[in-house]
């Protein structure tokens, strides 16, 4: 089931729980001693951030699929840390990302030395609107190859996951898979909330696996016979063929999908059903270009249910988890709390210069 860890952080208390949080993931993603230790050194160095700057916030750990995925290559989970704030926000983030750098009369190393040691570590910050910083660690910090030999570009996918009164376990999921040219995003969202939504969403993961190199309508019937016996979950699956530069999706349920396209953002309508329980007889598949402009958003219904995309979240250029944890900051706030798990996946072109 996938495990999950969301830590207030509103007094110092709290730093420890993020750091144990980080520990406790790294267990789970299989990392040895000295990642480990990273991974707890990027929780309290972020909580311990978002005290001094922001005045609280929430970090959030996951063990997650690597952001680039490479064909033939069997991908090894990492730790995601995201620090989320609704604080004034850092109006310089390149010096706030050099050691020395304080707003609080401290030493000014937090972020600087998340940057040193994480994987990957990007900033993003609105003053006025607050910050997500978010940092992986893997068990090596090598990273795939983003263009294969024959020319194909890659994609990258990130997401974060945040469970309903924070619960051990989401009864939302995220997952990706690529099999040969075609890499394949999902989101699943379990009925309800808890241990058995957390079951059906899990099962959907471990099928999609056995479904990379299927389109989408099929990987959903494989999936609705695997999660016969759970109590069922929404799922929506999209698909890119990297070489023919083509998208395809299919959903059943309510989990949202919107698509950014010359910069305008639009939905792709799922079917009504349940996977595991009533699937509809017919699947239809919407098909459009994947172009480097392109942003997909998938997401479960802990959104409110009138919120769309704004248009800064069209950012093919910026890290999908990052536009995934800032999609969930400012759709809720503790005046607006969510009422159920609330799960956001982002696909987007790999930049240029990482190609």
């Amino acid at each position: 089931m996938p495990r999950v860890w969301e830590v207030p952080v509103h007094d110092s208390t709290r730093v420890r729980d993020a750091r144990v949080a980080a520990e406790q993931a790294a267990a789970l993603a299989e990392l040895d001693g000295r990642r480990t230790a990273t991974a707890a050194l990027v929780a309290t160095e972020l909580a311990t951030n978002l005290l001094k700057h922001a005045g609280g916030g929430r970090v959030l750990i996951d063990v997650v699929p690597p952001p680039e995925l490479s064909a033939g290559a069997e991908p090894v989970p990492v730790v995601q840390i995201a620090a989320v704030d609704h604080g004034p926000g850092i109006a310089d983030v390149p010096a706030a990302l050099g050691d020395g750098f304080s707003t609080a009369d401290s030493l000014g190393a937090g972020l600087g030395t998340c940057l040193r040691v994480a994987d990957d570590f990007t900033l993003h910050s609105v003053p006025g609107r607050g910050t997500v910083a978010l940092a992986r660690v893997g068990a090596a910090a090598a990273r795939p190859r983003i263009r294969e030999a024959g020319g194909t570009a890659g994609v990258r996918a990130g997401g974060v996951n945040v469970p309903f009164g924070g619960a051990e376990y989401s009864g939302d999921a995220w997952a990706w898979v690529r099999a040969g040219d075609r890499v394949t995003l999902m989101l699943a969202d379990g009925l309800g909330h808890g241990p058995e939504a957390s079951r059906a969403s899990a099962a959907a993961v471990a099928a999609l696996r056995e479904a990379a190199h299927v389109p989408p309508a099929e990987a959903l019937r494989r999936l609705h016979g695997a999660l016969t016996g759970t109590r069922g979950a929404a799922v929506a699956v999209a698909q890119v063929d990297l070489r023919a530069g083509r998208l395809r999706f299919a959903g059943i349920g309510n989990v949202g999908a919107r698509l950014c396209e010359d910069g305008t953002w639009r939905a792709l309508v799922s079917r009504p059903g349940i996977v595991g329980a009533h699937r509809p007889t017919t699947l239809r598949e919407e098909e459009t270009a994947w172009t480097a402009d392109r942003v997909l958003i998938l997401h479960s219904d802990g959104l409110p249910s009138r919120w769309s995309p704004s248009p800064e979240a069209c950012r093919p250029e910026a890290d999908p988890a990052v536009t995934a944890a800032v999609t969930v900051r400012d759709a809720s706030s503790s005046a607006r709390p969510v009422r159920d798990d609330t799960a956001v996946a982002v696909l987007t072109p790999t930049p240029p210069e990482r190609s």
